[in-house]
């Protein structure tokens, strides 16, 4: 499993010129399913991104949650977080989850996050998306489970 997570002062996701969802301060996390990530994996990294100290403090030093913000998450399925560009100029995605099982994978990342108190929207699984972000900092992370070639957290 891999994640991109942007810390937003406000961002939105469109689908067909409407949107989807639209929060202020937050996160916005690009979610990407391999075929061997379990519920188990969904369930460690929605709890790693619900508490990844990435916001400022009183002194401006990263030491906050998105919990100790009150901050809200938009979740977007990113299957070409998978993309292979070792061969050629045309990405292949076979390292990717089949929609099958990334679509109950990713819903169950929304519901961990909204079980855990952060107020999450997602984007809609497969459609064509426009996302809006308004990155602060910049602050942007990758987070990829240890089965990952390269893992950037431990447990």
């Amino acid at each position: 499993m891999r994640a991109v997570i942007q810390r937003v002062s406000q961002a939105q996701v469109r689908v067909e010129n409407k949107v989807v969802a639209k929060i202020g301060l937050g996160l916005v996390v690009l979610l990407g399913i391999s075929p061997t990530d379990t519920e188990a994996d969904v369930r460690e990294m929605a709890e790693k991104v619900a508490n990844l100290r990435i916001f400022g403090d009183a002194q401006g030093k990263m030491n906050l949650s998105c919990l100790d913000v009150n901050g809200e998450i938009i979740v977007v399925s990113q299957f070409t977080l998978y993309a292979d560009t070792r061969h050629g100029r045309r990405p292949s995605f076979t390292g990717a989850a089949s929609p099958e099982l990334a679509e109950p994978l990713c819903q169950l990342f929304v519901e961990t996050l909204r079980i855990m108190g952060v107020p999450t929207q997602s984007g809609v699984f497969g459609a064509h998306m426009v996302v809006d972000i308004q990155n602060d900092g910049p602050v942007t992370i990758l987070l990829e489970q240890p089965g990952d070639s390269r893992s950037s957290w431990n447990f």
